[in-house]
């Protein structure tokens, strides 16, 4: 545990001192958000923050970690400045919803060609079970990132939550990568807490949300049943991937297309709409990863038993909550 603390520690040093840095070049190279009839902010707020991210945990890995672990992980280093980059050029020059999906798929490919995929089926079914986890999760998580604080301090708890999973089953590898994703975004999370001095940009939520992806496929519980376990990485990241199932149909729904119409219909739009701010509905949506968290910790010691009632459970309350905030927003 000792390792992973230093880890987070140094990707939190690294992220504080370089976020500054990535936003003196973002205002000097007119990379910037500007405001919009679908964003909340009101002024011009620079972008590249997720540079900052990227550096700082790159950084912490490579002074920490052994040569034996970069090489194990390199397909998941790869695949991630991949998707980084692709996020880059996206916010300086802007690309198309169908080309950024066709890159994150062979982001996702080359995850899986470096032996990092879903085990669960065999076959088939575990290549398509991967990529629709990776780019699904990528892109859920470029999603959540529209309101202050929100995307960075949702991956924040999401890879405590997977250096805690980690540590629990003696996985270094997977806790090193979860520990210094962690510390980088709380380093970056002092910039980017409301009001923002920085966005992440595509840069930074295409990047945390494939790295989450590919911790949560490589995290492994062999003190219980993979028949169970398949939820835990589902659970923690529940948040992003219930916001994108809301956007999709919400959009769906009206008739308009969910992979290039963009729109204030998030969970966090709802909520701060409910509560009358932007704070409270972003710790709210802390507060409830925080419980999905929980609740993946359960499932760790659970039997079959347990695990279908947590499941059946959080459908439940995930169907509930779809039909009450749709039912909302048409008053």
């Amino acid at each position: 545990m000792t390792s992973f603390l230093l880890m987070a520690a140094s990707a939190l040093v690294f992220a504080i001192g370089s976020t500054p840095l990535v936003r003196f070049a973002a205002l000097h190279l007119g990379i910037l958000d500007q405001p919009s009839a679908r964003k909340i902010h009101r002024s011009p707020v620079p972008l590249m923050g997720g540079a900052a991210i990227y550096f700082a945990f790159i950084a912490a890995l490579a002074i920490w970690s052994e040569r034996s672990y970069v090489n194990e992980v390199v397909g998941i280093f790869v695949g991630a400045t991949l998707v980084s980059l692709v996020g880059a050029i996206d916010d300086s020059r802007g690309l198309g919803s169908y080309l950024k999906l066709l890159l994150q798929t062979a982001a996702a490919c080359i995850l899986i060609l470096s032996g990092v995929q879903v085990r669960l089926l065999g076959g088939v079914p575990d290549l398509l079970l991967t990529l629709l986890w990776v780019v699904g999760i990528t892109n859920a998580l470029n999603l959540l990132d529209n309101m202050d604080g929100l995307s960075a301090g949702i991956a924040t708890i999401a890879s405590a939550y997977f250096t805690l999973l980690a540590a629990m089953s003696d996985q270094y590898l997977v806790g090193a990568l979860a520990a210094a994703l962690f510390g980088a975004c709380v380093g970056f999370l002092v910039y980017n807490w409301n009001p923002a001095r920085v966005f992440m940009g595509d840069t930074g939520s295409l990047f945390l949300g494939f790295l989450l992806a590919a911790v949560g496929i490589k995290l492994r519980f062999p003190a219980n049943s993979a028949s169970i376990t398949w939820m835990i990485p589902i659970l923690v990241l529940a948040l992003p991937v219930f916001d994108t199932v809301l956007v999709f149909f919400s959009r769906m729904r009206r008739g308009d297309n969910p992979l290039t119409t963009p729109g204030k219909d998030h969970v966090s739009h709802r909520l701060a709409r409910l509560t009358g701010s932007q704070r409270e509905a972003v710790l709210l949506c802390y507060l409830i990863t925080g419980g999905t968290g929980l609740a993946s910790i359960f499932l760790t010691q659970a039997n079959l038993q347990e695990a279908i009632a947590v499941g059946l459970a959080t459908l439940a309350l995930a169907f509930f909550a779809l039909w009450k905030l749709e039912s909302l927003s048409q008053h």
